[in-house]
């Protein structure tokens, strides 16, 4: 099992920076894949980031492809969404996801992941 815990989120106004963090408690040596999901009120939950722990690899949705930044620390127990150059339509609640068993074409699919975080508030003031 796994848990994650987001924090990070607030105000900030267009062009702002946030980092989003994402504790995770349980198992999350091995394979292991963690990613950034966001939904906006009444749209669909989005996919925006996700990184493999064991590889390094790491992979964007085009919205947020040379603004955003996901990593992680070395001991491995929290990974972070860096967020710059922030727009007004990244406002949205936004979920960390972790699975342990997803292939890399499922990255984007939101019903791969297993395990997710409550969500944490980021709103960009125009």
């Amino acid at each position: 099992q796994v848990q994650l815990v987001e924090a990070g989120g607030g105000l900030v106004q267009a062009g702002g920076s946030l980092r989003l963090s994402c504790a995770a408690s349980g198992r999350t040596s091995g394979r292991f894949v963690m990613a950034w999901f966001r939904q906006a009120p009444g749209k669909e939950r989005e996919f925006v980031a996700a990184g493999n722990w064991q590889d390094g690899s790491t992979d964007y949705s085009d919205s947020v492809k040379g603004r955003f930044s996901i990593s992680r620390d070395n001991r491995k127990t929290t990974g972070y969404l860096q967020m710059n150059s922030l727009k007004p339509e990244d406002t949205a609640t936004y979920y960390c996801a972790a699975d342990r068993t997803i292939i890399r074409s499922s990255w984007y699919n939101s019903s791969q992941y297993d395990y997710w975080g409550r969500g944490t508030q980021v709103t960009v003031s125009s």
